[in-house]
């Protein structure tokens, strides 16, 4: 499941989203340092980066489920290029 996520101190990021009872991580993870929407994140989340959307790729992010500000389900068609999520990869699923 892809997701972006809003943590605290302002970091905004997407990738394949696990979670543990404490820790949480962004498989194949990106910063977004440009939205490039004009509905905000809630747009790229449905519809998937846009031509103006910034991500920079970062190796897989960990950290703590109470740093977790705010949530938003991907549609995970639209965002695996981006992320460059291939067919062999599972997509993890757990608790949201």
């Amino acid at each position: 499941m892809i997701k972006i996520v809003i943590l605290d101190k302002g970091f905004v990021s997407v990738g394949v989203y696990t979670q543990g009872p404490d820790w949480c991580s962004l498989d194949n993870a990106a910063v977004i340092r440009r939205w490039g929407t004009t509905r905000g994140l809630g747009q790229i989340a449905a519809d998937g980066p846009t031509s103006s959307t910034v991500l920079d790729k970062s190796p897989k992010q960990t950290f703590p489920r109470h740093a977790i500000i705010n949530t938003f389900e991907c549609d995970d068609a639209k965002w695996e290029a981006a992320l460059g999520v291939t067919e062999d990869e599972p997509k993890k699923k757990k608790k949201a």
